[in-house]
């Protein structure tokens, strides 16, 4: 989210400045020599170094509004110090010009002083105002980022557990108890596991790969189940790939997408690959289209999107032709949301 501008009101900046320069004349309504004009002057100088340290200071801080710093930059403080001491030299020299028989040094050391003070409240003021904006939009996003991440995980729940997923399983498992298949006991034991993986995972952002191979493999057994030798899958991640972090159902979703997407037959088996690069997992498989494609209902790439966009501020690669569907995930060693 861009950070917005300082943006204060013409009318502050000026009614604020005219009041700064009459209270600075107000000590001279108690002395015993008091000259209207040197009070006017004097007034009219403060007035016009409270203006200027106004836009200057609004200047600089909007030079780094961009940054996201919730606390006060000595260094940008001494810059705009700087600044107003060598303005302020300018005008108490003007105002020597006019009021020439004013003793110059111990009236310098007055305006030096009272400009460091005018600025210092200008830039504190103005800090302050900006540190409260930028914590409001860091509080914006972060509810945002929450928001997007729980409906995120909703829809992969109700999209995990979905009529057809379950009715596929439980027809399934009917044929195995009818031929007593001696895997049945096998198949109940996947299916809970891979429901209870589903209730446990929902609740985290982030788990490893290791774990999220444990689902899959789940997944494929299931599946396998239903397609026999029409599946086939090659696991060929490095060892230390597996204790990176990915969010959950990542990868299972892709092989769901692998399987709602392309031909699976004995005659035509589909053929899963999962291996790594340097800085990426890849999950591919050749194009082998179906006449008719399932109702994804949201399940797949853009779920998958989504979550590595708003939850990581990361980009998914998805590289397709005519002869294989290739999926990039960049690796996460470490999670660093902010």
């Amino acid at each position: 989210m861009e950070q917005q501008k300082i943006q204060i009101s013409q009318a502050i900046i000026w009614i604020s400045s005219v009041f700064l320069g009459i209270l600075s004349s107000v000590p001279q309504l108690a002395s015993h020599a008091f000259n209207w004009k040197e009070a006017v002057v004097n007034s009219a100088i403060t007035a016009a170094f409270s203006v200027i340290m106004w836009y200057a200071n609004i200047y600089m801080l909007n030079r780094y509004a961009g940054k996201r710093t919730q606390h006060i930059s000595y260094s940008r403080l001494l810059i705009i110090l700087a600044f107003g001491m060598v303005i302020m030299f300018g005008l108490a020299w003007l105002q020597q010009l006019i009021l020439s028989h004013i003793n110059f040094g111990p009236v310098m050391l007055m305006v030096e002083v009272r400009g460091i003070l005018i600025n210092l409240v200008c830039y504190m003021f103005l800090t302050l105002l900006q540190n409260n904006y930028t914590g409001q939009q860091i509080q914006l996003e972060l509810e945002k980022v929450k928001s997007d991440n729980i409906g995120a995980q909703y829809e992969l729940l109700k999209n995990q557990i979905n009529p057809h997923f379950l009715f596929n399983s439980l027809n399934t498992l009917k044929l195995m108890a009818e031929t007593n298949d001696e895997e049945t006991v096998d198949f109940i034991i996947k299916l809970s596991d891979f429901y209870r993986f589903t209730l446990e995972s929902r609740k985290l952002d982030l788990i490893s790969v290791q774990e999220e191979m444990k689902i899959v493999g789940a997944y494929l057994f299931l599946q396998k189940a239903r397609f026999g030798e029409g599946i086939t899958f090659t696991n060929d991640l490095e060892e230390k790939i597996t204790q990176t972090l990915i969010p959950p159902f990542t990868l299972q979703l892709l092989v769901e997408n692998c399987i709602k997407h392309n031909i699976v037959s004995q005659s035509k088996p589909l053929h899963i690959k999962i291996y790594n690069t340097s800085d990426q997992i890849v999950i591919e498989n050749p194009v082998q289209r179906k006449a008719f494609t399932e109702d994804s209902l949201g399940v797949g790439l853009d779920n998958i999107r989504m979550r590595y966009k708003h939850l990581l501020e990361q980009n998914i690669t998805i590289y397709s032709d005519e002869e294989i569907f290739q999926i990039k995930l960049p690796l996460i060693h470490e999670y660093h949301h902010h």
